[in-house]
């Protein structure tokens, strides 16, 4: 991701120091660890917290927004597996492993099903490793989402994924974290266009809606602003903008809609607050 933007160095508690995993900087906040304090996991830091306070005043319910994202990546894996027939996948800026991850659902549905997680964060990548170590199955490969050649020609990207049937494309909450000079569309385009026809592809994406809900938009530039200037990244689009990302693709009902209303089920917990029209997704099949 983009550089952090900050004035001073922040003091990093000893202990938080002493205990994290070699090769992680406790000293520079994480996306993947900002979510994680967001969903109430315990693998983040003082300077993630920090910047998810901010956040917070901005949004109260931003952790229902993290947990409406949770919610729909179970439906929409589950609804591949299940319904689509989708039997791999590739995980695009996974982050940090939870309760119900992509292998997990989709196992469940269909133990042969092969799932490739990406991800460059350094706390993702042991922890991601840790969890993996004994599916054959299921594997992570170290990319950035922003070198679609590198995850689609990796050695272990291809010893899972066989391009020449359909899998399913998952980029939960990766797009936004793409600055408009890294070209997401083309990023999206690049990994969308080697997939077999009947792939499905899922995207989920900080969204400003304008002047259909100008209080809620206020709320989305000043959220905007906090992310570049604590985690240096962060881009809420407009739906024209995330909408391109599923060109030449056909958008599955209900359409691009804010997560809650993806196909809800019985066990959602996420309600409905002032991040509810700034998270939206969909999911769409490739003709």
């Amino acid at each position: 991701m983009a550089p952090l933007i900050r004035t001073k160095e922040p003091t990093v508690p000893e202990s938080e120091q002493e205990r994290a995993p070699r090769g992680i900087d406790t000293t520079k906040p994480s996306v993947s660890r900002v979510y994680d304090y967001m969903l109430g996991g315990k693998d983040n830091y003082e300077i993630d917290r920090q910047v998810a306070a901010a956040a917070l005043q901005v949004a109260p319910d931003a952790p229902e927004a993290a947990m409406a994202n949770r919610e729909f990546l179970r439906r929409t894996v589950h609804f591949l597996a299940a319904e689509a027939g989708i039997r791999q996948f590739l995980d695009i800026g996974s982050g940090l492993p939870t309760q119900g991850n992509v292998h997990e659902i989709a196992q469940a549905v269909a133990p042969q099903s092969r799932v490739v997680y990406v991800d460059h964060d350094p706390i993702v990548l042991v922890h991601g490793r840790a969890l993996l170590a004994v599916d054959a199955s299921t594997t992570i490969v170290e990319a950035d989402a922003r070198e679609p050649e590198k995850i689609l020609d990796d050695q272990k990207t291809r010893s899972l994924i066989d391009f020449s049937e359909p899998v399913g494309l998952l980029m939960f909450g990766i797009l936004h974290h793409l600055g408009d000079d890294e070209d997401p569309a083309g990023v999206a385009a690049a990994l969308i266009g080697p997939l077999a026809p009947g792939s499905h592809v899922v995207i989920s994406h900080f969204h400003n809606p304008g002047e259909e809900h100008p209080e809620v938009s206020k709320q989305a530039y000043e959220a905007e602003r906090i992310f570049n200037e604590r985690l240096g990244t962060g881009r809420w689009r407009t739906r024209e903008e995330i909408l391109a990302y599923f060109d030449g693709l056909e958008l599955l009902e209900p359409g691009l809609v804010p997560l809650p209303e993806w196909r809800p089920g019985p066990d959602d917990r996420a309600a409905p607050g002032i991040t509810y029209h700034t998270f939206v997704g969909g999911v769409a099949r490739k003709p």
